[in-house]
């Protein structure tokens, strides 16, 4: 895998000029932490800013969304159990994002969202960021998560601008492969998600966690800042695990929206060290047909893998000028890639998910 074309951002940089709506250019490249200070202001319809967090597991996926996209914000609790494919949470949708507030700077201040159905307060510290939430289930349920995606010292995540124009650009920082563990209880239902690993590879309780993959679980981050042209697609897809050799994989790509702008959201995380892939990736999958195998490639040869799914997250949504559908899927992931130090690495059913999104926004 050859080292990316893509300029690498290694300092602090604003994502706007001084009015807030035109794309900096120092600011277009990539980095390996979070660097970007967005600094949207104005141009009210087009900016679309959000967090969205997700922990997987082998058997079991809990997401939280907090969103302003300026027409309406969104508090969203959604969760599965893959197993059984039981589904629950809670979605509250507030008119003109009032009360709904990101800051420039992704993780520098609490998301707090309250109400009489949905609690949510996303917060970082010096351990990592916590998910805290509270929510009643459409029968009645009371839902509640507690849950520490760590932060680990080095751990490297994949920030990158996307450049449409210097009016319609798209900051983006992908976590990937972040430990998570915690509480999760709807009803009478109780799980306790992951667990804390000590530096010898063993868990609080004392258990191999290699040899027990599925006591992981493992926290995922798509935060966005920037502003969209109107009718949008876009693919994403990741997910983490231990390779067949014993290192801790992380798994991040994307595609179509980032077509002719000369970046990508493509790269792959081995022990917490970034590999950026700057080609575009092929994706062949089956709209029609979202629980049939999703397959990623490079067409040098140095990366294939593939989901297959089990279970398929379709939402639609219609909301007059606005409207969007949604294929997620989550599965397990299996295949091979090469890092940029010429290292293989494989993976075999590794927790996972791929999505299309079609939006009017």
């Amino acid at each position: 895998m050859a080292t990316t074309h893509e300029r690498e951002i290694t300092k602090p940089v604003r994502l706007c000029e001084p009015d807030g709506r035109h794309l900096d250019p120092s600011a277009v490249g990539w980095s390996r932490t979070p660097l970007h200070d967005c600094n949207l202001s104005g141009v009210w319809g087009r900016t679309k800013k959000w967090d969205y967090w997700a922990v997987l597991t082998g058997d079991f996926v809990f997401s939280v969304t907090y969103a302003d996209v300026d027409y309406i914000g969104l508090a969203t609790i959604w969760w599965a159990d893959l197993a059984s494919g039981e589904t629950g949470g809670r979605e509250v949708v507030v008119p003109l994002a009032r009360g709904i507030s990101l800051p420039d700077r992704p993780g520098t201040r609490a998301l707090v969202h309250r109400d009489r159905d949905c609690s949510i307060e996303i917060s970082d510290d010096d351990r990592g960021t916590r998910l805290f939430a509270t929510w009643t289930e459409a029968d009645g349920r009371h839902g509640a998560a507690d849950i520490l995606v760590e932060l680990p010292e080095g751990h490297e995540s994949l920030n990158v601008v996307i450049p449409w124009s210097r009016r319609r650009f798209q900051y983006t920082s992908k976590h990937q492969a972040r430990p998570a563990h915690g509480t999760f209880a709807v009803g009478d239902l109780r799980r306790i998600i992951g667990s804390r690993v000590h530096s010898d590879g063993q868990d609080a309780d004392g258990h191999d966690s290699d040899s027990d993959p599925g006591r992981r679980a493992w926290g995922v981050l798509d935060v966005g800042r920037g502003r969209w042209p109107y009718s949008t697609r876009w693919n994403w897809g990741g997910g983490a695990g231990s390779s067949t050799r014993g290192h801790t994989v992380g798994l991040q790509f994307g595609g179509l929206w980032t077509r002719g702008t000369g970046f990508t959201e493509n790269g792959v995380i081995v022990d917490g060290r970034l590999t950026k892939i700057g080609t575009e990736l092929d994706w062949d999958y089956d709209w029609d047909d979202p629980l049939a195998p999703w397959r990623v490639r490079d067409r040098d040869g140095s990366l294939e893998v593939t989901l297959s799914p089990v279970h398929d997250r379709h939402s639609r949504v219609e909301l007059a000028v606005m409207g969007t559908e949604v294929h997620q899927v989550f599965g397990t992931w299996s295949g091979h890639f090469r890092t940029e130090q010429g290292e293989e690495h494989e993976v075999r059913d590794i927790p996972g998910f791929a999505e299309e999104s079609r939006s009017r926004w």
